[in-house]
């Protein structure tokens, strides 16, 4: 069974408080696992959630602050000691080299899994792979910042009215949708459009044109909400977005699951999150992430 969803692993920004730790996020999909920005203590996070480092396939590093890339050297580590069977792709910021090989040979370990190194140093398609397209967008932030989307193609519904219309019915039904016509009768007259899904990672940003682009359209959306509106000038200065900024992008884009995270550790009341979000006004499924929350995405659309 396929399974779509996100594993929180760690909603704090800049330093960890008692609730919450470094950040950390993993995407379930279908069969691989993507995991965003292990910060420091990502390693435990996932023992306490119950995810293995063999869940992992792609590693995804919007930048590199500690908060988002300290927990690399352990998860590289716990991947290689656990001997996983299948190789693990890196993507992070290619001017961000250095740090990422710091990371990856901070200490002696014996390596047995092929990590492959992937930089992103431009928008566009990262990955093609049969179910999905891994994409990225550049961010604004203080050092070079990128964003990620999954993009899954879009396929037929098959209608079972207009397959009995044609007297379409068993094996050729099978036959129809791998070769686009039978007997006359094309894939489009008895199917319509199934949308594919698709996911946005927006982390450390202001605004900008990046933001959108990841964002529109999306299923889920997750994104940083660092700050609360009252602190919007903070958000400038320091490379960030408000709760209503986060809000207000997903209800332009469309989004049908809006995740906030990354929150300051000045603000001690997760619901003025929400409420900044509501008032923005953001009316979809909406959640305030907590640590070692799970977060299936939304349903296909009908």
């Amino acid at each position: 069974m396929s399974v779509r969803e996100l594993v929180v692993l760690g909603t704090a920004s800049q330093v960890p408080t008692r609730h919450r730790n470094h950040n950390g996020y993993l995407l379930r999909w279908d069969g691989e696992g993507f995991l965003f920005d292990p910060g420091e203590g990502t390693q435990r996070q996932m023992l306490r959630a119950g995810v293995a480092a063999h869940d992992i396939n792609r590693i995804c590093v919007t930048h590199f602050h500690g908060d988002h890339s300290l927990g690399l050297a352990g998860v590289i580590q716990r991947i290689n000691l656990d001997k996983v069977p299948h190789p693990v792709s890196a993507h992070y910021p290619r001017s961000g080299q250095r740090f990422f090989d710091r990371l990856r040979y901070a200490t002696a370990y014996r390596e047995t899994v092929a990590l492959l190194e992937a930089p992103v140093d431009t928008d566009g398609p990262l990955v093609r792979a049969s179910g999905y397209t891994l994409e990225a967008r550049r961010l604004s932030h203080p050092v070079e910042a990128y964003g990620y989307r999954i993009v899954e193609p879009d396929g037929r519904r098959m209608l079972p009215d207009r397959l009995a219309a044609h007297g379409i019915k068993g094996p050729d039904v099978g036959r129809l949708q791998r070769e686009g016509s039978l007997n006359g009768v094309a894939l489009e007259d008895v199917s319509e459009v199934r949308r594919g899904q698709r996911f946005a990672f927006v982390m450390d940003t202001r605004l900008c044109d990046g933001v959108y682009a990841l964002a529109e359209g999306c299923d889920m959306l997750v994104i940083e909400s660092t700050f609360l509106d009252e602190d919007e000038s903070l958000a400038v200065e320091f490379g960030h977005l408000t709760a209503g900024q986060a809000a207000r992008v997903a209800r332009e884009a469309g989004v049908r699951h809006l995740v906030l995270t990354h929150f300051s550790q000045r603000y001690t009341d997760p619901e003025e999150f929400e409420r900044q979000a509501r008032a923005a006004g953001y009316e979809a499924e909406l959640t305030v992430a907590r640590d070692l929350q799970r977060v299936p995405l939304p349903k296909r659309r009908a």
